[in-house]
């Protein structure tokens, strides 16, 4: 693994680090509601990326700028949502709606370029981005999916562009399958036909399972 120069190394804190969920999958689908809910469930922190301030600077990068200082843009709202992470969980468990998946697989599909391509160029970047404990990936048919986004009450251009361009959605779910293919914290989770709240429950056994292994293993592996 490469090392960071000294000011470019991530912050460190003594506590044991809580676990992160991460939650992934297109538009629509049902991360932001579901989020909100384990979040609650947890007593978790839930950020999203892209956290503030980029939020506020999304809708113009992408209207103004051109694919490579777009790229950069949401590499750099990556670093500093894995900031926010590496401190809230060190105090809790950590919900978020997005991550280095969703950079990576939306931004190879929106212009049309190969996954292995967008993941070379933050490949650098990997030092200093925290490693969820899961990573939760959504899907659900194509049905399900518009019966969701017709009852959406805050459609984006994210969300529409799923079907308006001809071929967004496949490109997206073939561009997630690849980025979860080589995702060590990969679970895929089916959510036709079940609720938020069944979603959650099935997750947080997960997590609890996943969190007593692992600390099964650094007891035997000092």
């Amino acid at each position: 693994m490469t090392r960071l120069p000294p000011p470019y190394q991530p912050e460190y804190f003594e506590r044991e680090p809580h676990p992160v969920i991460v939650l992934e999958g297109v538009s629509g689908i049902g991360k932001s509601t579901l989020s909100s809910l384990l979040a609650t469930r947890l007593g978790a922190s839930g950020l999203h990326t892209l956290s503030d301030p980029h939020s506020g600077w999304s809708s113009a990068v992408n209207r103004e700028l051109r694919p490579l200082p777009q790229l950069a843009f949401y590499a750099s709202g990556l670093l500093h949502v894995s900031d926010r992470i590496r401190r809230a969980r060190a105090h809790g468990p950590v919900v978020a709606d997005r991550y280095l998946s969703s950079v990576i697989a939306c931004h190879a599909a929106v212009h049309r370029i190969p996954v292995h391509q967008v993941t070379a160029f933050l490949k650098p970047y990997k030092p200093y981005i925290t490693s969820p404990t899961r990573t939760y990936y959504l899907r659900c048919s194509e049905d399900t999916l518009r019966a969701r986004m017709a009852v959406k009450t805050d459609l984006k251009s994210d969300d529409t562009d799923l079907f308006t361009i001809s071929d967004r959605l496949p490109r997206l779910l073939r561009n997630f399958a690849e980025v979860a293919e080589g995702d060590e914290t990969a679970v895929w989770l089916d959510t036709d036909d079940k609720s938020p709240s069944e979603l959650a429950g099935w997750i947080l056994t997960d997590l609890e399972h996943t969190v007593a292994k692992t600390n099964r293993l650094g007891r035997r592996h000092p």
